[in-house]
């Protein structure tokens, strides 16, 4: 194993971009996968490879991860654009003169500035499939986190209606369900109405222009913030680490279906003695160099080009 460090970043035995450290920026946080940046009226979002699995983040990355997330975001940010505004200002952060240049090669393709906004604290998910704890709660309820839901339905199956299951944010650990009015109570109620309405439409035009590419959006999750008064959307948008991504010439309902997305990572981890209460195992090569291929499928199926 080899890892290359430098004083501002460091790289995997894979190339994987697993952390950042710039020096001559300040740190705002470090989320999961994302390294944020304060750069005076806006942010720097640097998308790294870090991938994590049963709330762990995993010691080794997949390399352009970031880059596919950072690229899908970008395209969906413009396709969705008349649906609502969103915080993107430059995926060119070059020719931002606030940004080093000797950081200039680590972040082509992974990185963008944004607008500030004062998220809000849900995440906000439309299902158009029962799969994952949708599929484990209906088993148990008949309904998806209160939403009766007709029965007979199998694993996998398409919904009648999308339908809309926010859920509380979390920097570590898991995000929790929550009903409706739990989140008025967060929000407002009339910001969380909206908040639904946005998410069932960004996923039904999500959806429908994926499907023209061969790829069922089964569920996603979209976060939002609040700028000089208007509501935009945030941080990513319909990548394979905030949805689950199908073939749509590999689905059948009643079985899980093989995915873009890192489920190929958790059924590894899965095999593994690996008991999600300490700290994780290194992904070996072979799960890496899959896991990469399946990420640069759904950016290419989706924008009809590879990466940038």
């Amino acid at each position: 194993m080899t890892t290359t460090m430098s004083p501002e970043w460091t790289l995997d035995e894979h190339g994987a971009l697993t952390e950042t450290r710039f020096t001559d920026l300040r740190l705002v946080s470090r989320g999961k996968v994302r390294d944020v940046y304060d750069l005076g009226e806006h942010l720097l979002i640097v998308t790294t490879d870090r991938i994590s699995a049963f709330d762990w983040v995993l010691p080794n990355g997949i390399p352009d991860k970031g880059k596919v997330l950072n690229q899908l975001s970008a395209f969906w940010f413009g396709v969705l654009a008349n649906v609502v505004a969103n915080h993107l200002v430059a995926t060119d952060v070059a020719a931002d003169p606030r940004v080093p240049s000797r950081y200039h090669p680590l972040l082509i393709g992974r990185a963008m500035i944004v607008l500030k906004a004062e998220v809000f604290p849900v995440e906000c998910v439309a299902r158009g499939y029962l799969i994952g704890s949708g599929w484990k709660d209906y088993r148990k309820t008949g309904a998806v986190c209160g939403i009766p839901l007709p029965a007979g339905l199998t694993m996998a199956a398409r919904l009648p209606e999308p339908i809309f299951t926010p859920a509380t944010k979390a920097q570590s650990g898991h995000d929790e369900n929550i009903d409706f009015a739990t989140m008025g109570r967060l929000v407002g109620a009339d910001v969380a109405a909206e908040l639904r309405r946005l998410t069932l439409e960004l996923y039904r035009e999500g959806t429908a222009l994926a499907e023209r590419c061969g790829i069922i959006i089964a569920d996603t999750k979209f976060e939002f913030g609040r700028h000089a008064g208007r509501i935009l959307l945030v941080d990513e948008a319909l990548t394979p680490d905030s949805s689950r991504f199908w073939p749509a010439d590999a689905y059948a309902p009643g079985q899980s279906p093989p995915s873009y997305d890192k489920q190929f990572v958790r059924d590894w981890l899965e095999r593994t003695p690996w008991d999600k209460n300490s700290a994780p195992p290194r992904l070996p090569a072979s799960v890496v160099v899959q896991t990469r291929e399946k990420y640069l499928e759904a950016l290419v199926r989706l924008t009809s080009h590879g990466l940038c």
